[in-house]
């Protein structure tokens, strides 16, 4: 089959490979229909090894070269031994994290996503999206409607990343929310805040495309570019009291977007760092207390969310496809993808390859 995978920074590889094999107990076998470039994707190519393990993983003892991709929908064409929630045919999306599923302090309290020993299919895996089939247990595998599209079942993933930090925050009805960071995971965040009952919604970057875009999926939004604009004052300005936004989620990953959430926010809100810091950021710790702010993290989501996101993007509540500014095939993927979205004029936001062309 064919695969794009991963050898080394700045070194992927669209190659042929050994079908994959017969599932085995509990394993489920997918014929891949879309798949997404993920940032985290894109940091592997840039700089990789990062979550791609140059030694085998501790647990699934998957290595480089390792197949990408963990945003994915597909069709089932078999199951192993006592898999009986799917069968050949359904069509599903895949919840990527793999663990332990007893016997790890974490996955005895549910809480699998933050077992020591986690992996993820497309990066510590055996399989990934970015190939024309994969294998994944049983627990990966969750079945989407017929309603919904192989692009959106692809757009679970990132999703579900935006719905957690909106469940992180503490987003509820009447809420004025600034995001941080215009990427995949802000545009999706920025809808999942509507979602949740925000009523006043701010978008800072500084990517003029992006902001366009932006207003385009949400004409309410108030899109700001901290190049140009004062975003602290205009949040303030635009917020109840002028006191400041009640909820900060911060997507870009960025020290100086971090530092103007916490300036932003009022006093006693809530900012949720969602984006992945490259390296060590500061923050006015000061400001912190004096302002008796919550200061929450947001790693990638509970495994359980599948259902619900499932259920929020084919309802329409979320329309996660608005993001998507671009599909390929799979032989365009390194061009056309990759070197495409680490492009500086950032004229893309969500890359779509489909594997099955």
């Amino acid at each position: 089959m064919k695969a794009l995978r991963f050898y080394a920074a700045k070194d992927l590889r669209i190659e042929d490979m050994e079908d994959i094999p017969q599932p085995g107990p509990g394993q489920v076998a997918i014929k891949n229909k879309y798949v997404g470039i993920c940032g985290t994707d894109l940091h592997e190519y840039v700089a990789g090894p990062i979550f791609v393990p140059a030694e085998p993983h501790p647990f699934t003892k998957a290595q480089a070269p390792q197949v990408l991709g963990h945003e994915f929908s597909g069709e089932v064409t078999a199951v192993g031994e006592g898999v009986t929630h799917v069968k050949p045919g359904d069509r599903v999306s895949v919840q990527p994290l793999v663990m332990p599923r007893s016997g790890d302090y974490f996955a005895d309290r549910g809480l699998f996503h933050l077992s020591e020993e986690l992996a993820l299919v497309g990066l510590s895996w055996m399989s990934g999206g970015m190939a024309e089939a994969a294998i994944v247990n049983d627990y990966n595998a969750v079945k989407i409607p017929d309603s919904m599209s192989w692009e959106e079942g692809a757009l679970v993933e990132p999703t579900a990343v935006a719905v957690y930090a909106c469940e992180r925050g503490e987003v509820t009805a009447g809420d004025s929310v600034l995001v941080t960071g215009a990427g995949p995971i802000g545009m999706l965040a920025m809808l999942s805040a509507k979602a949740f009952g925000a009523t006043k919604i701010f978008l800072s970057d500084v990517n003029e495309t992006r902001l366009k875009l932006a207003k385009e999926i949400m004409p309410e939004v108030i899109t700001l570019n901290p190049m140009k604009d004062d975003v602290v004052a205009v949040v303030r300005e635009q917020t109840e009291g002028g006191v400041g936004c009640d909820k900060v989620l911060e997507a870009s990953g960025n020290e100086a977007a971090l530092n103007t959430g916490l300036q932003a926010v009022r006093k006693q809100g809530t900012i949720v760092q969602v984006g992945l810091h490259t390296k060590d950021s500061k923050l006015h710790w000061h400001d912190v207390t004096f302002k008796d702010v919550d200061v929450r993290g947001a790693w990638a989501y509970p495994t359980h969310y599948w259902p619900k996101v499932v259920d929020l993007i084919a309802s329409g509540a979320i329309p996660a496809e608005k993001v998507v500014t671009k599909k390929i095939v799979l032989d365009d993927a390194v061009t056309e993808g990759f070197d495409a979205l680490l492009d500086p004029s950032g004229e893309h936001v969500k890359i779509l390859i489909d594997v099955s062309a």
